[in-house]
């Protein structure tokens, strides 16, 4: 998929699902009781300018605000632009690969689910390394890990199985740089721009909910956008078939999201 058909597709699917990121993981929760937005929040000391990369529709910002900041959001989505521009933080409506930002403006950066996604990802870190000051941090939460034996599992069997028999014009290309799926591979991206290694951990976000919940939280993915209606309905049918084999004594189908959490600082290119 092109950068322009990447980013077409990308509008395409935030201007039908508004909000989705922070509607997928606001609830969730780490081990600590955090969700992934606050452990990318306390990644930051502040107070400082922060920038967040890919902001959707603002919900990062007003965390970032709470805790001190001056949060700064931007994203390709004008739909999600709209909902950010709701509150107090400033947007702007811009690509990451040409940010619309002075030379070293922030003293941070984060980005929530999204950096991973982009094209063109050498040039997201000359940018990110052009705004950010000397000593500037970035932050990233990442998707990563393989799925375990939960509602993921069965969901990724099933849509493989679906995705089958569908036609290439309904199966989505791949989206971003498998570079961004391990730390040595982040390293490689980062480093040519300036940046210092990268400090990397995975924690488990649980987002174990009813069945109608977990189907909520997959059929917003960007795996089901292309599906033609018969496709998605049948996968919708096969995972109600399968997925309370799986419910626990609780009654709540058991979902676990694996996230990398990145962080390293800005120090000059040769440095």
């Amino acid at each position: 998929m092109t950068r322009s058909a990447q980013e077409a597709f990308f509008r395409a699917f935030h201007a039908s699902h508004p909000a989705v990121t922070s509607r997928c993981f606001a609830d969730g929760r780490g081990a600590d009781g955090r969700t992934s937005y606050e452990l990318l929040r306390d990644e930051i000391a502040g107070p400082g300018r922060v920038l967040d990369l890919a902001c959707g529709d603002g919900f990062l910002l007003d965390l970032l605000a709470a805790a001190g900041h001056q949060a700064i959001g931007v994203d390709v989505s004008s739909t999600d632009l709209v909902l950010a521009r709701q509150r107090p933080a400033a947007v702007a409506e811009g690509r990451a690969q040409q940010l619309p930002f002075a030379d070293h403006s922030f003293d941070s950066c984060v980005s929530h689910m999204a950096f991973m996604l982009m094209s063109e990802i050498d040039e997201v870190a000359a940018e990110l390394a052009r705004v950010l000051r000397p000593g500037g941090r970035l932050a990233l939460v990442l998707s990563g890990g393989a799925a375990g034996d939960d509602a993921r599992a069965l969901f990724g069997k099933l849509l493989r199985e679906i995705l089958a028999d569908v036609p290439a014009e309904q199966r989505l290309s791949p989206l971003g740089d498998k570079r961004c799926r391990t730390r040595a591979g982040l390293d490689e991206i980062l480093a040519p721009a300036g940046f210092a290694p990268v400090q990397w951990r995975t924690e488990q976000i649980d987002f174990s909910r009813s069945l109608e919940q977990v189907w909520d939280f997959f059929s917003v993915t960007y795996n089901l956008f292309p599906l033609g209606e018969s496709a998605s309905s049948a996968l919708r049918t096969a995972f109600f078939a399968e997925a309370p084999a799986l419910a626990g004594r609780d009654g709540l189908i058991p979902l676990a999201f694996p996230v990398h959490l990145a962080s390293t600082q800005y120090v000059h290119k040769g440095q």
